[in-house]
């Protein structure tokens, strides 16, 4: 029996499940009247600004489409625009729901307690999970078999996949911090006000900013890298191995992994303890282990040597490992984050230099982990007479399988931060306001471990497309020119060179103009607050905000802005094949790889630990809500934003489509350059 054929049902099952609990999450109650209202305002935002956003992304895919289909053929671009659409469906499912569980889990704060507002936020969260790995099996299973099992075929998926997360990624990411450095610096630091008070006129706009960054555009971002992964795996295996099994493996893994991670959802619960991260990662523990055991079977049923299995394993173990970094560099439980608290107490400039220091130092130990799982993984498919590069490849593709379970604890993280913002602005009583606070300080946790997964694996995906990168160039010479050409990466060679530059500076220059945009976004933001505080008397309770003036001013540059550094991903590697070659090309892919999963890392987690450090003190810690330290602590916080929610998440599509489209322009190089 060819399993395969099973594989579009199960991602039929992840997305009928993502419905259920839709179902269960819009059955619960919405509180009161003001709570209502604050729940729609935020809805409304969140809706309009995507509408606007895929409708702008929709122009350069379009274009796209015709380019791809003309230059390699409408196979291709029929992938691309598919790719396109399941990406940016997977985001927008994920907010739609997200921004209706978050005054849910508030009303379940506040009626019922701790226990249902956790299950309500988890089942929030569990809609945007299953939706990304269902749309992603389900379309790169369908386009497998339609077109003959050449999984070549389908890289214009991948292709379509990064690219509109690519978009979301940044627009996202500048909409939501642009508003909240806005409502922090002027908020918290100038007026004294607390986080989330409806008196803040970008407070909307900062919970409108938690949903189309972390939801939609985390939602759109992991499952461009669920289906580059997969899609690299199967490449790998077409080329490499020459057999449809060692193809269909990945897409096993999914499949498994998928149902693994259904029943991780149902896992999650709180126990008699009360701890809210030992039960998401009850969660996570119970979908790796039954992956483990569903990954030995289909081993068994496929007769594949017991180093595939061996390989699997060790990308499982790849993300325990990059979970448990990150937590620590992040969580307020440990050393780092009280260590920028700590020196936080001397002012701004310690904050600053402290955060600095723990934001360059979390790469190292993500950076060795993934370099013994390259190896390990090689190595031991090598043993067992596999290409070592599948074997790194099948690591990566069940590391990344664990997607659906994933995806499920970051969307938690914006639905209890919205509910905690509802419960401020709607004025619920101190002790619902305890139980969203304890909800959302994991959340924050969660979203950070959710972005160093998301890192760890874009640079392992890259890593397996350029291996797929080298071997279309020796296959397609072969088929166009009828004749076999050694390529070499040789560090000798001067193009090699200068291509590890060029691929090394592409994401420093990217993240700079991501910067760049939310601090525009940021200073506009900030005046109209400033404004607002000036000729309104807001602040004693006499005037409304103007929120729509904030909320305007962010969806404008966000829009404005993202489309540069999206053509810098795309034109590079264009750019540099034709004109300086495939070796140059080859280059330019290395070089983006490890300076992009540094620098991502760097910002991810330095960017987090800075937040967590400010949520330390707000905790009652070093002085408190409105002391020095606090200040210190929110203006490290700000400058943390654009990194961990901007630029340094926005690093994954970057590079991954930047290789996905290098895979695809190979016949154009070929025919050009030889």
């Amino acid at each position: 029996m060819d399993m395969t054929v099973a594989v579009p049902l199960v991602g039929l099952i992840a997305l009928a499940m993502a419905g259920i609990f839709a179902k269960l999450v819009l059955s619960q109650e919405t509180g009161t009247k003001r709570m209502q209202e604050i729940a729609a305002a935020i809805q409304e935002g969140a809706s309009a600004y995507l509408n606007r956003q895929y409708r702008t992304i929709a122009v350069f895919a379009v274009i796209l489409t015709v380019i791809l289909g003309l230059a390699l053929g409408w196979k291709i671009a029929a992938g691309f625009i598919a790719g396109a659409a399941s990406s940016a469906a997977a985001g927008y499912l994920g907010m739609n729901t997200s921004v209706r569980a978050n005054v849910r889990t508030a009303a379940a704060a506040m009626k019922h307690g701790l226990e249902k507002a956790f299950r309500i936020a988890v089942w929030g969260g569990a809609v945007t999970g299953l939706a990304v790995v269902g749309l992603g099996l389900l379309g790169i299973s369908i386009f497998y078999l339609l077109y003959d099992k050449d999984p070549r075929l389908i890289v214009g998926f991948a292709f379509g996949a990064s690219l509109i997360s690519l978009f979301a990624r940044i627009g996202g990411g500048i909409y939501t911090k642009a508003a909240d450095v806005g409502a922090d610096l002027v908020g918290k630091v100038e007026a004294g006000i607390p986080e989330d008070d409806p008196r803040n006129p970008a407070v909307i706009a900062d919970n409108v900013g938690d949903n189309v960054g972390d939801c939609a555009g985390m939602g759109a971002d992991l499952f461009e890298t669920y289906a580059v992964t997969i899609i690299g795996a199967m490449v790998l295996g077409f080329l490499t191995m020459h057999d449809a099994k060692y193809v269909e493996y990945p897409l096993l893994i999914g499949a498994v992994a998928i149902l693994a991670s259904i029943l991780g959802v149902f896992a999650a619960k709180i126990g008699r303890d009360g701890k809210i991260m030992k039960a998401l990662y009850k969660g996570v523990a119970t979908s790796i282990v039954l992956t483990a055991v569903g990954l030995f079977a289909v081993v068994k049923a496929l007769k594949l040597e017991m180093g595939i299995y061996y390989a699997s394993l060790i990308g499982l173990v790849i993300t325990i490992a990059i979970l448990a970094i990150t937590e620590y560099y992040t969580s307020t439980n440990f050393k780092p984050v009280r260590f920028i608290a700590t020196n936080s107490q001397t002012g701004y400039a310690t904050n600053i230099i402290s955060g600095l220091a723990v934001g360059l130092e979390s790469p190292v130990l993500v950076a060795l982990v993934l370099s013994a799982g390259i190896l390990g993984s090689y190595f031991i498919a090598e043993a067992y007479g596999v290409e070592g590069v599948y074997g790194v490849s099948i690591a990566v593709a069940a590391m990344i399988a664990l997607t659906g379970i994933i995806v499920t604890l970051d969307t938690y993280g914006p639905i209890t931060d919205n509910a905690g913002g509802i419960a401020e602005m709607a004025g619920l009583p101190d002790d619902v306001r305890e139980i969203t606070d304890a909800l959302d300080a994991v959340g924050n946790t969660t979203k950070a471990v959710t972005k160093g997964f998301a890192i760890g694996s874009a640079a392992l995906a890259a890593l397996t497309f350029f291996a797929a990168y080298v071997e279309e160039l020796k296959t397609k010479a072969v088929e166009i020119l009828n004749r076999e050409i050694i390529f070499k990466f040789d560090l000798g060679d001067p193009y090699v060179l200068v291509g590890l530059f060029i691929g090394a500076l592409i994401p420093f220059l990217f993240s700079a103009m991501a910067i760049k945009a939310v601090s525009l976004a940021a200073f506009d933001v900030v005046n109209e607050v400033r404004r607002q505080f000036r000729e309104l008397r807001i602040l004693e309770g006499i005037d409304k905000p103007e929120y729509g003036k904030c909320v305007s001013i962010v969806t404008g540059v966000a829009l404005k802005k993202m489309s540069a550094p999206a053509l810098l991903a795309v034109l590079s590697p264009v750019v540099v094949g034709l004109v300086l070659g495939p070796i140059a090309l080859g280059g330019l892919l290395v070089g983006s790889i490890v300076s992009g999963l540094m620098l991502a890392l760097m910002m991810a987690n330095g960017g987090a630990a800075w937040d967590n450090a400010k949520k330390f003190v707000e905790a009652g810690n070093l002085g408190g809500k409105g002391s020095d330290t606090h200040k210190a602590t929110v203006v490290g916080d700000t400058v943390g934003d654009p990194l961990k929610d901007t630029a340094g998440p926005a690093i994954n599509p970057l590079i991954k489509v930047m290789n996905t489209l290098a895979l695809l322009i190979v016949p154009i190089i070929i025919v050009l350059k030889f």
